[in-house]
């Protein structure tokens, strides 16, 4: 008898704490996703946005993000964030003010999904109560020291980075390396300290690496801090929008060399154009057709 009482009381038990689990479950549930995504979103910010942007440390190249989820709508966040490039090119009238109001520095399309975006506002809107969630870097407006001398050697290839990576000459042009001006297949950099906002902003940009190119080159060779430094002084003292006039004469006379040296050329190859066996006939036949026809003339107005 007792063996049987006592087993509806511990199905009971087993029931009760059965639904305190399923209870506690459900609180905790969404508090440790959200978690999980606050620290996807804190690791997608350090590796991809801080090279932009602070919270709580004040505007870099583009704004602070502090409690930026409250100020705009979170529908345009979301576009913002996963496509900045169509919404430039939509005219979207709040990211246009932004465009102008940073340098006209557009945002770069960072080709992030539907969950990292909810990871990166998740991550925002968990640090835009408090102070800054991070250590900011060096204000926009602050100078960077370094030697523009040394920082002319590392951008043209005549000193090599610490950690071997490729000259920026290999890719950007900036005034005052010469004729040519370095490489194309990036920006011409002579006027970028003014155009980012400053030496401590673009001393970001080169720590952040946030363009694709940049990021598959410098993440595994990247620059030390005196080696940016250095290349930021002579981009800042290369910060004029021309060429010094010595630059373009050589220019002219690297372009008249040239045309010389094809002119040489011209006259080289076709040397015994008129005494080969294929223009002399053709000249022939032109000279005794011409004879033939003022001859006929001549016998008519006879």
């Amino acid at each position: 008898m007792a063996s049987r009482a006592s087993t509806p009381r511990q199905r009971l038990s087993v029931a009760t704490l059965a639904a305190i689990a399923g209870v506690a479950a459900a609180l905790a549930g969404p508090a440790n996703t959200a978690g999980a995504g606050t620290a996807s979103g804190q690791r997608i910010f350090q590796q991809s946005c801080s090279a932009c942007h602070t919270i709580g440390g004040g505007d870099l190249v583009g704004p602070d993000l502090k409690g930026v989820t409250a100020t705009r709508p979170r529908e345009w966040l979301e576009r913002w964030i996963a496509a900045p490039d169509r919404m430039l090119a939509a005219k979207d009238p709040v990211a246009t003010e932004l465009l102008r109001r940073f340098h006209d520095v557009p945002m770069p399309n960072l080709q992030l999904g539907a969950a990292e975006v909810s990871a990166v506002l998740a991550y925002l809107e968990s640090a835009a109560p408090g102070p800054a969630a991070q250590a900011a870097p060096a204000s926009s407006t602050s100078e960077v020291a370094g030697d523009a001398p040394i920082g002319k050697e590392l951008f043209t290839g005549t000193r090599r980075f610490a950690n071997a990576g490729p000259p920026c000459m290999a890719c950007h042009s900036v005034s005052g390396i010469g004729a040519f001006g370095g490489g194309q297949l990036g920006p011409d950099l002579t006027t970028v300290v003014t155009r980012l906002g400053g030496p401590g902003a673009v001393d970001a940009y080169l720590t952040g690496s946030p363009t694709w190119t940049m990021r598959a080159i410098w993440s595994r060779r990247p620059m030390t801090g005196e080696e940016r430094a250095d290349v930021i002084a002579f981009l800042r003292d290369a910060a004029v929008t021309e060429r010094p006039a010595q630059a373009i004469w050589q220019l002219a006379g690297l372009a008249l060399l040239g045309l010389a040296i094809l002119l040489a050329l011209a006259g080289w190859f076709g040397r015994g154009r008129l005494r080969d066996g294929v223009r002399r006939p053709m000249l022939a036949r032109s000279r005794h057709a011409g004879a033939a026809r003022g001859a006929a003339g001549a016998a008519r107005r006879s």
